[in-house]
């Protein structure tokens, strides 16, 4: 099938295959067997690729890029041969402003960044790509206004590789540098203000980012004239210069979480309501997010923006192949920190054994609450410090 596709003319067979080489590498190239096999054929699937991308129609060319980026997460950690490959051919269909619809640009700047987060080990190729993405996500872009949809993809490409540079570069500030996401903070403001519902869930998602990565930076006082005393508090914005763009932010973000009206669908609205719910229990009220994902194998639970949004961008990227990829690609394992063996043994339970293990009822989920509570109750002393500080309880 991979062989035939140089040869065949005609566009509509070449993406009718491509859609089913995205059906098979994401469903059944699985374990160490389906990585080995995409190995071997890699270059035919590049090959292949560019071809639709340089010839085809643009819904060929959206298939070409889906292709890519599926291929990437088969192949696993430690391609940078791969990502180099693909790099220049991806980074040109996003930089055509006239000549590529906007479909087949998200679709490029997806794989782009998908492929950097999965094969390649050079920070320095992130920062670069990050560069790119902030540019896309700007209203014009090489002196053409640049859609809605593309400024979102490109704000959803810059969640995803914030989520591997340290929270210092990411949310700090020093003598030397200026954290990425505090340059864009007025970016990210702006975009809340837009029509568009995508853009302005995509802006939130970067701002959770970076509030988490804020607060998780933290901040060491002296207390009194000893100054060996030291007492570490959550960073926050109180003091900087970005305090009063970020409590506009959060009112912003608030009355989303609630906005009603008759120009969204119901639909639409609902689904904007529970996004932004979550970003206003990170962004105003400091706290953790909580997600858990259901999967034959059982479930893992995240607690951090950072593994939140490599889930989201996987799962858009493998679709209905999310769930057999995570039980049996080991990069998918090490990035969400899954026992591959574990989830397979589980995946093998009687449903006895599942209710006994894995129920709300069970030790685990006992033990698993506990903690909860520990960590909740820890958070609202930590907001209510300021009324025992001076050491007269209310």
């Amino acid at each position: 099938m991979v062989d035939e596709l140089p040869f065949e003319k005609r566009s509509a067979r070449r993406e009718a295959t491509l859609r089913k080489l995205f059906k098979a590498l994401s469903q059944f190239a699985t374990g160490d067997a389906g990585r080995i096999a995409v190995e071997h054929r890699q270059e035919a699937l590049r090959q292949s690729c560019f071809l639709g991308l340089r010839a085809g129609t643009p819904s060929e060319q959206y298939a070409a890029c889906r292709v890519l980026e599926v291929t990437a997460v088969i192949l696993g950690g430690d391609q940078d041969e791969y990502y180099e490959s693909v790099e220049k051919t991806l980074r040109r269909v996003v930089m055509a402003t006239v000549s590529k619809a906007t479909p087949v640009r998200v679709a490029a700047l997806r794989a782009l960044s998908m492929t950097n987060l999965i094969c390649a080990s050079d920070q320095a190729e992130a920062e670069g790509l990050l560069d790119l993405c902030e540019e896309v996500a700007a209203k014009e872009y090489r002196g053409h206004a640049v859609p809605a949809t593309l400024r979102a993809a490109a704000l959803d490409c810059w969640a995803l590789l914030g989520t591997t540079i340290p929270d210092h570069h990411l949310a700090g500030k020093d003598d030397f540098m200026i954290g990425r996401g505090l340059a864009i903070l007025e970016l990210l403001q702006e975009c809340l203000d837009t029509a568009c519902v995508e853009l302005r869930s995509a802006a939130g998602e970067c701002l959770a980012l970076i509030h988490e990565a804020r607060l998780n930076l933290g901040i060491a006082d002296d207390e009194g004239e000893n100054t060996t005393e030291r007492r570490y508090k959550k960073g926050g914005w109180e003091g900087s210069q970005w305090e009063e763009l970020m409590d506009e932010v959060k009112q912003r973000i608030s009355e989303l979480s609630v906005e009603s009206g008759y120009r969204l669908s119901k639909k639409v609205k609902k689904e904007q309501k529970a996004t932004f719910r979550d970003y206003v229990s990170t962004i105003v009220e400091d706290e953790a997010p909580d997600e858990v994902v259901n999967f034959r194998g059982g479930t893992i639970t995240l607690s951090t923006w950072k593994e939140i949004v490599q889930l989201n961008f996987i799962r858009h990227c493998l679709q209905g192949g999310f769930q057999i990829q995570l039980l049996t690609n080991a990069t998918l394992q090490e990035i969400f920190r899954a026992d591959g063996q574990l989830l397979n043994a589980i995946s093998q339970m009687t449903q006895l054994e599942k209710r006994l293990v894995m129920s709300k009822g069970s030790e685990a989920s006992k033990a698993a609450d506990k903690e909860l509570t520990k960590q909740r109750r820890a958070r609202n002393n930590v907001k209510n410090y300021f009324l025992t500080a001076d050491g007269d309880d209310i």
